[in-house]
């Protein structure tokens, strides 16, 4: 769930900053995606550390 979480908070953040500095449509999309790859790697090194502290 973190780990969708972060995608799309991710995408749509990147997306964000892409269109604020008037970007063209394959500028928001590489943005969208760099953005929400790093918040999925994120989200799953925050998983990995919760569910190992959990046992």
């Amino acid at each position: 769930m973190i780990i969708l979480a972060g995608a799309i908070l991710g995408a749509v953040i990147g997306g964000v900053i892409a269109w604020r500095r008037k970007g063209r449509t394959a500028d928001i999309l590489q943005y969208a995606f760099v953005y929400a790859l790093v918040f999925t790697l994120l989200g799953l090194f925050a998983t990995l550390i919760i569910h190992r502290s959990s046992i």
